[in-house]
């Protein structure tokens, strides 16, 4: 069964893209989404019996999601019908549910209706699906690179199962390209096609998991390689580099250049640099390094190095990185860049890091005494019996809220653990602290 002959609506030709030449025409040939996809997954199974119910596609651009709809297309025995809208309206899908209906009713046909971006259909075209769906007309498989329950209405979300696609690994764009290059029906195995392993490496890390931007850079760079003697093409580091219009970084990331720019940063951060922090970011992200990495780095430095002289500085780390997973990249830079540049430009502490020194000394030494009695709990049955609790001073029933009393076994303590600085706000609990040892005199 040829995929793209039985169903027009995916038809491809020779003078198509490489990556629409290359869409495959069976689940075994998908490459990436195993999560779903893999052996036994509901997905897998669901496609393979040809019993999909509606169904909504949500991952970033590239990842497959049409792709899997065209390999739906040619397995299914239900009439198939592509629907993008960002080329039609709904007076198109009008005409499309009407000779779905009619399918239905002469022949006991369903149709399986393929909506492209479907998140680019505002609130009110939306709701011309949602009676289709209900009475059955037509199963609906949406694609979207957005949020779908932001983009999409609330009664076709719970009509559908949303199935979450995930950005293309490099592994999985090697194989693309690979199969590209040995495929001489649909791929570039009839030029002769011989790929650098630097190029290889730039091309796949330059994609940001987009397959279709990985497979058109291939073809572009393989088809302006210069043709050798014996008739075969070298794709070098500098074809590569001009067919993505993007130079290749040194940074490997499992070599001494990812650690040496990854020591630069933090320690631009710590130094108070922000134009050097910002710097060293870029380069990584430039470079192709997953942006989750360098999300890791910023919140745990804005404990390690900023800490409690600007309790805020988490705040903003740990919000940039769950931007990261909601936004993606390339716009996830700017919250990273935000919360790079307030860690380099807050007040510095690194008095949490030692406090957990100086406590975990104390622990590793062997200090581990029992709880002290009156810190023991109180809350079942016979623990006042067993002297629980006696002697606890509630602090809320004394001025202040505070009330001195000890709270750790006796002779635990070797030194102060936590130390604040003078720094930011830590110099007001610094302050606050001292007030309270004072009064405890």
């Amino acid at each position: 069964m040829d995929l793209f002959n039985q169903n027009p609506a995916f038809s491809v030709d020779e003078e198509a893209p490489l990556a629409a030449r290359m869409r495959p025409h069976a689940l075994d040939e998908f490459v990436g989404q195993e999560h779903i996809l893999g052996p036994g997954k509901l997905l897998r199974r669901i496609i393979e019996e040809d019993n999909l119910t509606s169904a909504i596609f949500w991952g970033p651009a590239g990842c497959g999601k049409s792709t899997l709809a065209a390999v739906i297309a040619g397995r299914t025995a239900s009439h198939f019908e592509n629907f993008s809208a960002v080329t039609s309206g709904v007076p198109d899908l009008r005409k499309i549910i009407a000779a779905a209906a009619e399918r239905k009713r002469l022949y006991g046909k369903r149709t399986l209706l393929f909506a492209d971006e479907i998140h680019r259909f505002n609130k009110a075209q939306q709701d011309a699906f949602l009676p289709h769906v209900e009475n059955g007309t037509v199963t609906l498989i949406g694609a979207t690179t957005e949020n779908p329950y932001f983009e999409v209405n609330s009664p076709l979300i719970s009509r559908s199962r949303i199935f979450v696609f995930k950005r293309l690994e490099t592994e999985h764009l090697q194989t693309l390209v690979e199969n590209a290059l040995k495929d001489g029906d649909r791929g570039l195995g009839g030029l002769n096609v011989r790929l650098e392993p630097e190029a290889l490496v730039h091309l796949a890390d330059s994609a940001n998991g987009d397959a279709r931007v990985l497979l058109n850079a291939l073809e572009l760079a393989a088809l302006s390689a210069p043709v050798a003697g014996d008739g075969s093409r070298t794709v070098t580091l500098g074809l590569a580099e001009e067919s993505l219009q993007q130079r290749a970084l040194r940074y490997d990331k499992t070599g001494d250049s990812h650690y040496d720019i990854i020591s630069a940063f933090i320690k631009s951060m710590r130094g108070s640099d922000p134009d050097a922090a910002l710097y060293w970011m870029l380069r990584m992200l430039e470079a192709g390094e997953d942006p989750r990495f360098v999300a890791r780095r910023v919140v745990v430095h804005a404990a390690e190095d900023v800490g409690l002289a600007d309790p805020m500085a988490l705040m903003v780390a740990t919000s940039a990185a769950h931007a990261v997973e909601y936004v993606g990249m390339p716009e996830a830079r700017i919250p990273l860049a935000e919360a790079v540049l307030y860690i380099a430009c807050a007040h510095k502490s690194n008095s949490v890091v030692t406090a957990i020194g100086r406590a975990l000394k104390d622990i590793s030494e062997g200090q581990t005494m029992p709880v002290p009695e009156h810190l023991r709990d109180t809350s079942y049955r016979g623990a006042k019996h067993l002297g629980h609790g006696k002697g606890y001073k509630y602090p809320h029933d004394f001025p202040g809220h505070y009330v001195p009393q000890s709270y750790l076994p006796e002779g635990v303590k070797s030194q102060d653990y936590y130390a604040p600085s003078d720094q930011g706000h830590e110099s007001r609990i610094r302050q606050r602290l001292q007030t309270w040892k004072e009064s405890a005199k």
